[in-house]
């Protein structure tokens, strides 16, 4: 058992920053929120979300372009030409739209990953190592996005062993709750 009794309420416009060691659960408890994982007892109530986990989920034969397209219809939104490439030109990867992952830096892949969040309209981001092979402007880029989306109403869980530079967030460190 990673830890019991936890009871987390999160509210809109709130960041959570999930820290602790290797195995501490923060993983674990961002997949089980996400519905990923079924292996605890209790309750977990959430309306809509978007998890970006440690796999990018990209294809590296496709396109830029085409796994934004590809991702877009299994969340059933639609993304116009005009807010792909300004996506991809706020995460400073203008111009890319063509060519195929697989020729992607980790930075630049993370970043395809991250202008995921620009589409979403969920309310909830739950995000595991959002920072993994991202320079300072990359960091600093989630920053704003996670800024920007708790501004607008939304919530956001997220792990990570690099401690974000943000003015309101609360923090729940998972090594301090293990058993």
């Amino acid at each position: 058992m990673l830890f019991s009794q936890l009871d987390l309420v999160v509210q809109a416009g709130e960041a959570l920053e999930l820290t602790g060691p290797n195995g501490s659960g923060k993983t674990t408890l961002l997949r089980c929120i996400a519905g990923l994982s079924n292996t605890f007892d209790g309750d977990i109530e959430l309306e809509g979300f978007l998890y970006l986990g440690h796999a990018s989920g990209l294809s590296g034969l496709l396109s830029v372009r085409e796994n934004q397209r590809w991702y877009a219809s299994l969340t059933g939104a639609h993304v116009t030409d005009a807010e792909l490439n300004g996506a991809l030109s706020r995460v400073k990867l203008a111009g890319y739209q063509d060519i195929p992952c697989m020729q992607l830096s980790a930075g630049e892949k993370r970043r395809v990953i991250l202008s995921r969040l620009i589409f979403s309209d969920s309310p909830l981001w739950l995000l595991d190592e959002p920072l993994t092979a991202l320079d300072e402007g990359g960091v600093a880029l989630v920053c704003e996005l996670i800024a920007e989306h708790c501004a607008q109403g939304g919530a956001v869980v997220y792990a990570t062993h690099q401690l974000l530079n943000l003015s309101d967030k609360r923090q729940l460190d998972l090594g301090q709750v293990n058993l």
